[in-house]
């Protein structure tokens, strides 16, 4: 079913404000805490199932789930794929979220919410876009700055205990010297290192929709900032449940706790002229795991046939793009370098 929080005073929409961090009627201006308004019951409608082959926006595979709900403000058909857990409806403008699918085992533990707001996203953005002197003049146009949307990207966060024994063979050289002559002495050591430690909330993003590279590059997110999930943090923005649970995607974390445990046990090896691991052994115990949704800005644009993309941290600000290059620019540029270097050269030429 998909469920919209009303404004008390006006009726009309709430939204979740990045600013005030409360839910915020656009109409009225009233203001509410999140935690005041979960004593309130959201309005809801109830959604029913529709035939993939009937469902328009199917993927290229022919794969997929497709669901169609009513939207609790206008009424109209709101179709939505089976990882989306918060939209918008296209007529009216207001937010709607699928309840069940963020529900019961779906259920996120904790949410982060925006902290940055569309208006940051789009600053970034727009300052970004212009410092390419190549970038096509349309990427950094209205039309496409307002296509920037806010997503809570579903995100696995995993506690680790790591034990890691490692054994390299060190050198230490030092030089002296007896008239003429130069001795250089090398002392070799034979390292064993046995470390232990524990790493809190690796994250690990749980997205099929999203790249695991771009979302690795968003990092860190102040997890201290996270608070239990409750429904109305996802009013005003989209959000994805998990396309993987924990288990399909926990080798990532591994990967990472001992990427970590490892270069723990090398910084202990210092003060050598050179170091050269010899064996690694790592242990490792997953102590638990716990869903999330994450914030990030992005906006996906098509540019001569390719896909480009702009994300950023909803809470830090860091971001990840890349940006199409214009040809029409690029020769512009190059012929302006030409004809100018030809007028120096044809310059150097009458005076010499």
């Amino acid at each position: 079913m998909a469920v919209t929080y009303k404004c008390p005073n006006c009726g009309a929409d709430l939204r979740f404000d990045e600013q005030t961090q409360e839910m915020v009627c656009e109409h009225c201006g009233t203001q509410i805490a999140v935690s005041d308004l979960q004593e309130e019951e959201p309005e809801r409608e109830e959604g029913f199932r529709v035939e993939v082959e009937d469902a328009e926006g199917e993927d290229d595979s022919g794969q997929g789930d497709f669901r169609a709900f009513h939207c609790p403000s206008c009424g109209a058909q709101l179709m939505t794929d089976d990882t989306t857990a918060a939209t918008f409806c296209m007529f009216c403008g207001n937010p709607a979220l699928i309840e069940e699918r963020l529900s019961k085992e779906k259920r996120p533990a904790y949410v982060l919410p925006f902290q940055k707001s569309r208006k940051d996203a789009e600053e970034v953005f727009r300052n970004w876009a212009r410092r390419g002197l190549l970038t096509p003049k349309h990427f950094s146009a209205k039309s496409t700055v307002e296509k920037i949307s806010g997503i809570y990207v579903p995100f696995w966060l995993y506690d680790y205990a790591a034990d890691a024994d490692v054994q390299a063979h060190a050198t230490r050289v030092c030089t002296s010297r007896r008239g003429d002559t130069e001795y250089i002495h090398t002392d070799h050591f034979r390292l064993t290192r046995d470390v232990s430690n524990r790493y809190e909330k690796i994250p690990a993003d749980a997205s099929a929709n999203m790249p695991d590279d771009v979302m690795d590059r968003l990092e860190p997110f102040d997890y201290g900032k996270m608070v239990p999930f409750e429904m109305p943090y996802l009013a005003g923005f989209l959000a994805e449940k998990y396309s993987y649970d924990g288990q399909q995607i926990k080798k990532r974390a591994e990967k990472r706790a001992e990427q970590y445990i490892l270069e723990d046990a090398r910084e202990t090896m210092t003060g050598y002229a050179t170091v050269s691991v010899t064996s690694e052994q790592v242990r490792l115990r997953c102590e638990q795991m716990k869903y999330v949704l994450l914030p990030v800005w992005m906006l996906n644009y098509r540019y001569k046939g390719k896909q480009y993309l702009f994300a950023m941290n909803g809470q830090s600000g860091r971001y990840v793009a890349d940006r199409p290059l214009s040809v029409g620019k690029a020769v512009g540029w190059w012929c302006g370098i030409t004809a100018g270097l030809s007028a120096v050269l044809l310059a150097l030429a009458v005076l010499f």
